[in-house]
């Protein structure tokens, strides 16, 4: 028989680190609550929101016990917050949910079935929706694997295939017992503490996909936006290349290594208006080749509006037509009339 020790253990924790959310976190933590069993708590880590959030997580904390809601005097940032969350946590498992995206009705009783005793992690696809959710942009971020699992010896094909879409973190489900027996501090400050911990040397030893998409991504509303040439032009292949586990082939088929010096990235961003004079004179230094860096500063200080047409025309007559690509752009500041009515007329 089980002990009443083990009976008050969940087999899975969902863990939450939010911050400034107040208006949209009821509706993922809804999305959660209907589905809660015995088997299952939520962990909310707030990292000292001046917006609405305590008053909101207050209500519920009235009528669920089952959560347990910890607000931070300061904000860490969000890889310690997600720390501290599964540090708190007492689940088996832990789910690193984000704070504004929502679960699919039986996301919860399919990943408590699918749960095995020799994972030690679990990735959940996701489809994508716009940021108000009314528009389904992309129908599932990973293709059907049929339930593939990965061992060590696969850790090259499972980091190239992966890799790009574990940058969402509300996909990972991991044992408790690997992510706190692991480095993590090394990681605060990159905003993928969960890359760092799946990844690191010796990487996670087996994983495992659930194919159907269990997440809603509400996609669009990342609170580092605003950050978005730095976080994805640097930060991110930083931190890929960092790994010694994996082969350069591997990595490169996760991103480039400078991905800043391809023009087509440096147009899509200046269409965004997140690539202007001032990252230009970050990268290239008062030494490098004229011939190098002449292109890369015509584009800087290309009209951002001129920028979003040409991205959106690129788009629209490649063979690869993609609607969160067009989403972006057609959510930029700098997209016009005449971008608007190009989507509308070509798409």
């Amino acid at each position: 028989m089980m002990s009443d020790q083990n009976l008050k253990i969940p087999k899975l924790s969902i863990c939450i680190a939010t911050y400034n959310r107040g208006k949209f976190i009821a509706e993922t933590i809804d999305s959660i609550l209907i589905q809660l069993s015995p088997e299952v708590e939520l962990v909310v880590v707030d990292g000292a929101s001046p917006d609405n959030t305590q008053e909101v997580m207050e209500k519920y904390l009235l009528s669920y016990p089952e959560i347990r809601y910890f607000r931070e005097k300061e904000n860490s940032g969000v890889d310690r917050d997600f720390d501290k969350a599964v540090c708190y946590a007492k689940g088996e498992y832990c789910w690193l949910m984000t704070d504004d995206d929502l679960l699919h009705s039986d996301a919860i009783s399919t990943v408590l079935s699918s749960l095995r005793s020799d994972d030690e992690l679990v990735v959940v696809n996701s489809e994508v929706r716009s940021k108000d959710l009314s528009t389904l942009l992309q129908k599932q971020m990973l293709e059907p694997s049929s339930g593939r699992r990965y061992d060590y010896s696969e850790r090259e094909i499972f980091f190239a295939s992966t890799a790009n879409y574990l940058s969402f973190i509300g996909c990972v489900i991991i044992r408790r017992t690997n992510w706190v027996s692991r480095d993590r501090a090394s990681y605060y400050g990159t905003l993928f503490i969960h890359v760092g911990v799946i990844f690191q040397d010796p990487p996670v030893r087996s994983a495992r996909i659930i194919d159907k998409p269990l997440i809603i991504i509400r996609y669009g509303n990342a609170m580092w936006t605003a950050r978005s040439f730095e976080i994805w032009m640097f930060k991110w292949p930083e931190l890929i290349w960092s790994f010694k586990d994996y082969s350069d082939e591997a990595k490169r088929k996760v991103c480039r290594r400078e991905p800043w010096r391809k023009l087509k990235s440096l147009m899509k961003n200046r269409a965004m208006g997140s690539y202007t004079t001032n990252e230009y004179h970050k990268i290239w230094p008062s030494g490098t080749r004229k011939m190098e860096s002449m292109p890369a500063y015509f584009i800087c200080i290309l009209p951002a509006s001129i920028a979003n047409i040409i991205m959106i025309l690129i788009l629209l007559f490649s063979t690869k037509n993609k609607p969160r690509a067009l989403y972006d752009l057609l959510s930029s500041p700098h997209a016009g009339s005449l971008s608007h009515f190009l989507v509308k007329t070509f798409s």
